[in-house]
C-alpha cells in the first residue's frame, strides 16, 4: 500500500493585529519538506510520526510532503497560503498512484480570499487522487466544519481540550484510511450543526462524561468514529460554530441520527457547561483569600493560541497597582525587552519597559524597575501530545514582588516548565497568571489549589453573543436564546 502524508495548519483569529506571512511558517516555526516525521516531536509533526511508524511496521510505502505550522494570528497572506498549498499538491501529483492520503490540518485556517482553507485543500486533493482513494484528515477540536471537508475526506477531530490526544487521533485516521483502502469498511460522513458558539472544557463535568460516552460509541453498531468540533469563535467566517461529525460504515441514516442525538445532548447541558469568568480584581481577590497557593489564573483574552499578541500588560499593571507580591505571570512576548535583559546580564537591575507593543488590545507598556534573575537562550516548555514548544531566548525578571517571564517567540503557556525551566519556582507563589485559554490546565491543575479564568480586555473575548461577526447568517446560541425556532 502506498500512502501520502502531510501537515499544514494554523488557527486564524480574523481580528488579530498580527499579520501571517511566510516567515511565520519558515522562521518562527520549524518547516519540513519530506522529513518532518523524522524530526523531534513538536506538535505539528506528531501525526506524521505516528503515520510513518505504523506504515513502516505494516510494510507500506510512505510519501511525505510538507510539515508547516505557525502560531495563530490574522488571515494568511494569499500568496503565502497558496505557496504551501501548491507545494503539498505538487508532491501529491508526483506521488501518484496512491492507495491512501492522510493529512493533519487544523480546520480553522483562513487566508486572504479563502475562508475555508482546509475545504479548499481537501477538494483539490480529491480532484487529484480521484474518488476511489481513501483520504483521511485529522483536525483540531477548534475547527470550522464544512461540507467541503466532509465531502472529500474522513474527518477525525481531537476529543480533548487541552489537546492531549493528537497521537491517538492519528492512530484512528491511520486505521480508517488503511481499512478503507483494503475495502474492509465503506465510510460515510454525517455533519450536524449545533447552532451554538461556545467553549467546552473536557477535563470537567459534565463535558468529561459526555466525551467518554461519545468515545464509547465508536466501534459498535457500524459507527466508526464520533467527533465534536467545538469551533473557533474568534474567526469571522460563515461556518463558525460547534458541529458534530459521525462516520458510519455505509449507513448514512444511522450516522445522521447519532449526530443529531449527540447535538441534542450538548444543547441540553448548555447552561451547565458555561465557564465562569472573573474580573481581574475578582480573580486577584480570590487568590489572595485562598488558604493556600498557588491559584492559577488564566488570562484567556491574551492567549497566543487564540491569535492574541500575548504582550498585554492589563493584568500585570493591576497586580502592580494593588501591591500584590508573591505572584508570577507569563509568558509575555517581548523580544526587545528580552534583548535588553540579555545585554544587561543576570543579576542586573535597571528600568525596563515591558509589553503593550501590538496596539490597543495590548494595553499600554508598563515601566518597571526589574532585576534579571535568569536568561535561557533556547527556552522550551512541554507541548501537547509530546515534544517541546519553543520560546526562544527568554528572561525571568523580578519587579515589585512579582516574577515575570519574557519570551522572544510568541507561544501560549502549556506547562509549568514555562516558568520553572528558567528557575522560577511556583509552589511558593500565591498566584500564577498564565496567558492561555485552557491548554495550561493539564499541567497546572495538579499543582494548583484552584484554577480560575479572567475576563480581561483583549483579542480573545469570552462574550460569544457579542463578537462582531459579519458573515454568519444562521442564528446561534447564546446570541439567540432558541436558534431552532
Amino acid at each position: 500500500m502506498k500512502l501520502f502524508i502531510a501537515s499544514y495548519l494554523t488557527e486564524t483569529n480574523t481580528w488579530s493585529p498580527i499579520p501571517t506571512g511566510r516567515n511565520a511558517f519558515v522562521i518562527d516555526k520549524p518547516f519540513y519538506r519530506t522529513d518532518g516525521s523524522r524530526a523531534r516531536a513538536g506538535g505539528a509533526n506528531v501525526p506524521l510520526i505516528v503515520w510513518r511508524r505504523n506504515a513502516e511496521r505494516d510494510g507500506h510505502e510512505i510519501v511525505e510532503s510538507i510539515c508547516a505550522t505557525t502560531e495563530p494570528s490574522a488571515a494568511i497572506v494569499k500568496h503565502v497560503y497558496e505557496e504551501f498549498r501548491d507545494m503539498l499538491l505538487d508532491d501529491l501529483r508526483a506521488a501518484l498512484p496512491l492507495d491512501g492520503v492522510m493529512l493533519f490540518l487544523h480546520g480553522a485556517m483562513v487566508a486572504e480570499g479563502y475562508d475555508d482553507c482546509e475545504g479548499d485543500v481537501l477538494a483539490r486533493v480529491r480532484a487529484i487522487v480521484g474518488p476511489g482513494v481513501a483520504v483521511g484528515v485529522e483536525l483540531d477540536l477548534h475547527c470550522h466544519l464544512t461540507d467541503a471537508i466532509c465531502d472529500n475526506a474522513i474527518p477525525v477531530i481531537f476529543k480533548e481540550y487541552p489537546h492531549i490526544d493528537g497521537a491517538e487521533r492519528a492512530e484512528e485516521v491511520y486505521t480508517l484510511v488503511t481499512r478503507t483502502a483494503r475495502g474492509e469498511i465503506h465510510p460515510v460522513v454525517a455533519l450536524h450543526d449545533c447552532h451554538m458558539i461556545g467553549m467546552w472544557r473536557t477535563p470537567v463535568e459534565p463535558v468529561r462524561g459526555f466525551v467518554d460516552r461519545m468515545a464509547a460509541l465508536e466501534g459498535k453498531d457500524g459507527i466508526l468514529s464520533v467527533s465534536f468540533g467545538h469551533g473557533f469563535p474568534w474567526s469571522d467566517v460563515a461556518e463558525v460554530g460547534a458541529k458534530f461529525v459521525v462516520v458510519a460504515d455505509g449507513d448514512i441514516a444511522k450516522a445522521r441520527a447519532l449526530a443529531a442525538k449527540l447535538a441534542g445532548e450538548i444543547w441540553e447541558m448548555r447552561e451547565r457547561t458555561l465557564t465562569p469568568h472573573d474580573t481581574i480584581d475578582q480573580a486577584i481577590d480570590f487568590a489572595l483569600a485562598a488558604p493556600q497557593g498557588p491559584v492559577t489564573l488564566g488570562d484567556v483574552a491574551d492567549n497566543a493560541g487564540g491569535g492574541a499578541p500575548s504582550d498585554s500588560t492589563v493584568v500585570l499593571r493591576r497586580l502592580v497597582e494593588r501591591g500584590v507580591t508573591g505572584a508570577a505571570i507569563g509568558c509575555i512576548w517581548d523580544p526587545v525587552a528580552v534583548s535588553f535583559c540579555a545585554e544587561a546580564g543576570v543579576g542586573a537591575t535597571f528600568d525596563l519597559r515591558i509589553g503593550g507593543k501590538c496596539g490597543p488590545v495590548s494595553g499600554l507598556p508598563i515601566d518597571l524597575r526589574v532585576t534579571v534573575r535568569n536568561i535561557v537562550e533556547n527556552h522550551t516548555q512541554g507541548g501537547l501530545s509530546g515534544g517541546r514548544a519553543q520560546y526562544g531566548r527568554s528572561a525571568w525578571v523580578h519587579a515589585a514582588g512579582i516574577d515575570i517571564i519574557l519570551t522572544s517567540l510568541r507561544q501560549q503557556v502549556f506547562s509549568p516548565d514555562a516558568f520553572t525551566g528558567l528557575g522560577c519556582t511556583l509552589a511558593d507563589k500565591r498566584m500564577v497568571v498564565v496567558k492561555s485559554m485552557q491548554h495550561f490546565y493539564a499541567g497546572f491543575a495538579p499543582i494548583s489549589s484552584a484554577v480560575r479564568y479572567i475576563a480581561a480586555p483583549g483579542t480573545v473575548g469570552a462574550e460569544f453573543a457579542n463578537l462582531p461577526y459579519t458573515k454568519i447568517t444562521r442564528p446561534y446560541w447564546p446570541r439567540v436564546e432558541n436558534p431552532f425556532t
